[in-house]
């Protein structure tokens, strides 16, 4: 089974950690909201604060204003305009989980459906942290090349200074006087 949305574009970055929203991670599981919420208090042990937080109304608000989710806390990347179908508005901000929480979701619901979407999860969890160490490789081998193109750079300003009196054409040689030709010589 195949989610319907691109799952890597439901996981947003929020207070440092990449998370994806209750709403979102309902739908992937195939239960409704309330559902999930309903699972994860029945079972808070399993859900420590890596796992799991609740936005602050500041948050929610912020990304609703940004159109980075919709007035019902689901991530949305269509519109900065928030539609609001009757009755589908957060009353409070909803719970960002983050990977293991996604997993943890999954087996406390203990539907077959959510357990095969968490893999999807967890595979999308895995690949944005391998493209984030391969830019961290990229940045660094940025910074290497940039160290040695600033000591190749002094390096050619040392030898373009030497060069430069070698590149001036030879001053003339004084012109030898005979005396008696020269009219300065009375």
């Amino acid at each position: 089974m195949k989610p319907k949305k691109s799952i890597e574009s439901l996981i947003l970055t929020l207070r440092g950690q990449r998370v994806i929203l209750a709403p979102d991670l309902a739908d992937l599981y195939g239960v409704e909201t309330r559902v999930l919420n309903q699972a994860v208090k029945r079972n808070a042990g399993r859900f420590p604060e890596d796992f799991i937080f609740q936005l602050a109304a500041a948050e929610f608000s912020a990304l609703k204003e940004t159109g980075m989710v919709s007035g019902d806390g689901r991530a949305s990347l269509r519109s900065q305009i928030v539609i609001l179908k009757s009755g589908q508005h957060a009353k409070y901000p909803p719970f960002a989980f983050t990977e293991h929480g996604a997993i943890m979701a999954a087996m406390v619901l203990n539907s077959p459906e959510a357990v095969a979407m968490s893999v999807f999860v967890v595979r999308a969890f895995m690949q944005m942290r391998e493209h984030l160490a391969a830019n961290v490789a990229i940045l660094k081998r940025l910074a290497e090349i940039d160290k040695t193109l600033l000591e190749h750079d002094s390096g050619l300003r040392a030898v373009w200074s030497k060069l430069q009196p070698l590149l001036n054409p030879p001053p003339e040689p004084p012109r030898r006087r005979i005396k008696g030709f020269d009219p300065r010589d009375e």
